[in-house]
């Protein structure tokens, strides 16, 4: 039993692993398309621009990968790890993603600070969310992103935070997870949820 960390050269992959590690999670940092299968779980987490992303994965051969495991196992998306199960994003022309949930990734509009950078407090709409476990409404937690997602369906939508716009923090589709923010970056608080996604995949496995 272990958390496939998948490791797409989109930066930020030693936080998320040594957070991981922190909570004692079975965790394997890996490209290859046979861990991958063999997991009982993966996370994908991201920074940096959409288009490039997706020719990663592509390149490294992992997008039938991820389509075929996504619903079959827990999926837990980060950042632009979750922006890519959407169909498509703005970011340097119309790019598209993997297309598991409706709806597109769009830019932040400019009446606010672009990018949105720093701590911020979440709503949580989806109190049975299971990864929001003993965490209280109105924590902080570490966000850094230009894009942000626009969901075609906003049952999907677990949390949101008020920035002057309303940005979709966190979602939930049945095995699916997301978050936009950081919780590998969010202190304390942020490892809690990850932890409680290691429960999570220790009481499904």
């Amino acid at each position: 039993m272990y958390i496939a960390i998948v490791n797409y050269n989109m930066g930020n992959i030693k936080s998320v692993e040594n957070a991981f590690r922190k909570i004692g999670a079975e965790i394997k940092v890996t490209s290859d398309p046979e861990v991958i299968n063999s997991s009982s779980a993966i996370v994908l987490p991201g920074v940096g621009a959409f288009k490039d992303a997706i020719n990663n994965l592509k390149d490294l051969k992992l997008l039938d990968v991820i389509k075929e495991n996504i619903n079959k196992k827990l999926f837990l998306g980060i950042c632009l790890g979750m922006q890519l199960l959407y169909e498509y994003s703005m970011e340097d022309g119309k790019s598209r993603g993997l297309g598991v949930l409706k709806g597109f990734v769009g830019k932040i509009p400019s009446v606010v600070k672009v990018p949105h950078m720093g701590w911020n407090q979440i709503k949580i709409i989806n109190k049975n969310n299971k990864l929001f476990s003993d965490i209280d409404n109105g924590e902080n937690f570490y966000f850094i992103h230009s894009y942000h997602i626009i969901p075609e369906n906003r049952n999907v939508i677990s949390s949101v935070t008020d920035y002057g716009i309303e940005i979709v923090s966190s979602i939930e589709k049945g095995n699916i997870y997301g978050f936009q923010f950081h919780p590998e970056k969010s202190s304390t608080i942020g490892l809690k949820i990850l932890n409680n996604f290691w429960k999570l995949v220790k009481e499904n496995s």
